[in-house]
């Protein structure tokens, strides 16, 4: 988190202060007078140039570093080709939001963070119910997970939970890496439950009745509603605080960088560097958040599928890419779910207060690597 903020503001500041913000800008002048061409332009240069910029780090972080863990299954030409789809549809996704943003920003000087905030919840809430449809596919191959015993007994604990298992799906995530993992996501007609394969295939059916009442537990507690709501209110907090922190940037080093006022589209990276800086602080809040919601989730999914042993498994299985044991600093500051100790001793405190005469579980040896003998069909 420090790092990536870390270069994040450093490749922002490289391009202030080497004024290839203005020059940007001056090409989106060229191009046409009208201020959204002109917004459109830089926003486009500027991603480009900045993914370019930080492709080195993200080549480390994203595939080298995976590569040292054993967690990687692509190869670097899988991986860059992801990479260069992630770059379209962020930089799409770029352009549309700042050219609505520097609309509000001359439109309403004083009270652009405002209008700012409001656009964010539009955007965030289109995000929720188009992504499982239009962004998701584009990595991933989603297909109907087969009929049979494990997904009846999946159906049988959404039914009973009220919650909507007409579309059941299994992802292809094991072409990338070889994390577990599942979803409920989508809002209204694009709901659906998914899985990877990585899940069906590394794992037990306690394991995976473990996880999916974990994620079902999301859906019925209504967390999307709750983090929507939260991220929104930091959103503006930090909109805010930028429209007091950039202007004062740019008085003092705007002349140096090139940048004529806040509603010049060469402020992008000034505005890039508040918020980052923001959300950064502001990282203990957000982690803090979202693990109560994950502690909440844990609780449902154990009396869901009641599967405590399912689930202690897991959280082991999770140690393969999170610390398991951190400190309670590490795990309050930093940690956005509860670490593999606490779930773990949250499953056997579960299991003695609701299995008669409760029987301790031993691993059998390897068991983390085996592969399951009651593994779903493929």
């Amino acid at each position: 988190i420090l790092w990536g903020t870390v270069v994040a503001v450093l490749i922002d500041w490289l391009i202030l202060r080497f004024r290839l913000a203005s020059g940007f800008r001056n090409l989106g002048e060229r191009v046409s007078r009208r201020p959204w061409i002109v917004t459109a332009i830089t926003a486009l240069v500027y991603s480009l140039v900045g993914w370019i910029i930080s492709l080195p780090w993200s080549i480390y972080t994203g595939f080298v570093r995976e590569r040292q863990y054993d967690l990687m299954s692509q190869t670097f030409g899988a991986w860059f080709g992801e990479q260069l789809t992630s770059l379209v549809v962020s930089t799409l996704m770029a352009i549309v939001l700042t050219v609505a943003l520097y609309a509000a920003i001359r439109r309403s000087p004083r009270r652009w963070w405002l209008w700012a905030t409001g656009g964010s919840a539009v955007f965030l809430l289109i995000g929720v119910v188009l992504g499982p449809v239009l962004i998701a596919p584009l990595f991933n191959t989603y297909t109907e997970m087969p009929a049979g015993p494990l997904r009846d007994k999946i159906v049988a604990i959404a039914a009973k939970e009220g919650i909507p298992a007409d579309h059941i799906y299994v992802f292809d995530q094991s072409k990338q890496h070889k994390r577990i993992s599942a979803n409920v996501s989508g809002l209204g007609p694009t709901i659906r439950i998914s899985l990877n394969d990585n899940l069906l295939e590394r794992t037990s059916e306690p394991e995976i009745l473990a996880v999916m009442g974990h994620e079902m537990g999301h859906y019925k507690l209504n967390h999307v509603w709750v983090l929507f709501g939260v991220f929104l209110a930091l959103i503006g907090i930090g909109l805010f605080a930028t429209s007091r922190a950039a202007p004062w940037l740019i008085r003092r080093y705007g002349e140096r960088w090139g940048v004529r006022d806040l509603a010049d589209p060469a402020s992008m990276p000034v505005l890039a560097i508040c918020l980052a800086v923001f959300f950064f602080l502001a990282t203990p809040v957000t982690a803090t958040l979202t693990r109560v919601n994950e502690s909440a989730a844990d609780a449902f999914g154990l009396d869901a599928a009641r599967e405590p042993d399912g689930f202690a498994k897991v959280a082991m299985r999770l140690s393969e890419y999170r610390k398991i044991e951190p400190s309670a600093l590490e795990e309050a500051l930093f940690f956005d779910h509860p670490s593999g100790r606490t779930r773990v001793r949250t499953a056997m405190e579960w299991k003695a207060r609701n299995v008669p005469n409760p029987q301790m579980v031993l691993p059998e040896k390897g068991c983390l690597d085996d592969p399951p003998e009651t593994a779903a069909p493929k």
